[in-house]
């Protein structure tokens, strides 16, 4: 990423970025700050502090290009608050990075029901409310993206594991796809993404990708999408993933 220049995409751009406090939501508030967008950051309560430092970091010019919000998104209230808080503001890409998994050994025969609903309300539920409250800050010609995963495609579970996780990225892709269904003639591009496999607190030390190695093209592939309407399920590369 550190060869991206601002001269890249147009400085007037805005990017509202719900996740960004660590990770692959950071690594992409970082790479739009480098291309010259403005970037509102979302971080949970207590964990802003990368984003903070970010803000010290890069100057007054340019610090001035990113705002830090605090919002944990499975709590409406703070969704519907920081929605109050954005009133007027307008949005050319709203990106909904949100995820937490589960242990990879647990079937679904052994996880309790309390750690099914975590995963669910965290991984499927709490994005698409974000992306039906925030929705009309997007003008037409915007993007709504998610960040879903190749784990989420029903053709592609050939092995069965991380069947927890599996699922609710799967019931992610399907809500997002009823989202579409109910917006048929919207002219707005519709973006279920799947980074690869990422070396970061949730993909593990042994990860085939380096944070580098997926952002940079993650964010090649929501700007080659602008201007094409309707729901795209593509990988980092921008080749499409099967449903």
């Amino acid at each position: 990423m550190q060869n991206e220049t601002i001269s890249q995409v147009s400085p007037q751009k805005t990017v509202l970025l719900f996740g960004a406090s660590r990770g692959l939501g950071f690594a992409m508030a970082q790479a739009y700050l480098r291309r010259g967008w403005h970037v509102i950051a979302t971080a949970r309560q207590g964990s802003s502090g990368a984003l903070d430092a970010l803000v010290d970091s890069l100057g007054a010019a340019v610090g001035g290009a990113l705002e830090v919000e605090t919002v944990d998104i499975a709590i409406p209230a703070q969704v519907t608050a920081l929605r109050e808080r954005l009133a007027g503001r307008r949005v050319d890409l709203l990106f909904v990075n949100a995820g937490v998994k589960n242990d990879d050994r647990e079937t679904i025969a052994d996880v309790s029901t309390e750690e099914f609903v975590r995963v669910m309300v965290t991984n499927a539920l709490s994005p698409m409310r974000v992306i039906e409250t925030f929705e009309s800050l997007v003008p037409p010609g915007g993007t709504l993206g998610v960040m879903s995963s190749g784990q989420g495609s029903v053709t592609n579970n050939t092995n069965g594991h991380y069947e927890v996780y599996r699922a609710s990225k799967a019931a992610l892709n399907m809500l997002m796809r009823s989202f579409a269904a109910r917006h048929g003639d919207d002219t707005r591009t519709l973006l279920l993404t799947a980074p690869g496999w990422v070396r970061t607190d949730m993909g593990g030390a042994d990860a085939r990708l380096s944070i580098d190695e997926s952002i940079p093209h993650l964010i090649d592939t929501i700007t080659a999408h602008e201007g094409r309407a309707g729901l795209h399920y593509v990988d980092y590369l921008g080749r499409k993933v099967p449903w």
